[in-house]
């Protein structure tokens, strides 16, 4: 199954980078090349940073990453639903756990030219396994320190477990997405007024 870029967030994608449609488990980042192809259509890493990374940790090293970003992951999860129902706890176990996992990012800003003028760029150094849970937590840290708890949202159709942010105006969105959930809901919802009339 393909992943599910929905979530308005990359931590809210990194979360649906493991789902259960239908009670169905689905497993995006099963090995380490599976990984590697979530980082770069994540937009995450480009293709230099992806091949580097490779050479580096090689297939053996790639697999053991990948368990650890699910560690992460599954840990953000059970994390994020607290933090959303309960933002005004004290998170300080939870914020250490993160300060940890982050003191292992390696930026370097660089100044480029775009189309608009001067813009300051950050550029990830990833070359171990840690610095990447890092470049990953960094978002978990941008969710917490920058959005709305009551934002962050699980989808409201059946069977679904996707997550996203929504960033409507009227912070009204309910499912994952219109077309697939949304849409299901519809359905739904015009059959049983069908068979009740």
């Amino acid at each position: 199954m393909q992943p599910q870029f929905i979530g308005s967030h990359p931590a809210a994608d990194l979360l649906n980078t493991a789902f259960e449609p239908q009670g169905q488990h689905v497993e995006i980042i099963g090995d380490g090349k599976a990984l590697l192809e979530w980082l770069q259509v994540s937009g995450l890493l480009d293709a230099e940073q992806i091949a580097r990374l490779s050479r580096k940790l090689g297939a053996k090293g790639l697999d053991a990453a990948a368990a650890e970003v699910r560690k992460l992951r599954e840990w953000a999860r059970a994390w994020l639903m607290r933090w959303r129902s309960a933002p005004g706890r004290d998170y300080s176990a939870e914020i250490a756990t993160l300060n940890k996992t982050l003191a292992n990012l390696s930026v370097r800003h660089e100044v480029t030219r775009t189309k608009e003028g001067l813009e300051r760029v950050a550029n990830y150094q990833i070359d171990t396994v840690e610095e990447l849970l890092a470049l990953l937590a960094s978002q978990v840290a941008d969710l917490v320190t920058e959005e709305d708890p009551s934002l962050l949202k699980s989808c409201a159709g059946d069977g679904c477990t996707l997550w996203f942010l929504d960033r409507t105006k009227a912070h009204r969105r309910l499912f994952c997405s219109a077309a697939g959930c949304g849409n299901r809901a519809k359905v739904a919802a015009f059959r049983e007024r069908q068979r009740e009339g």
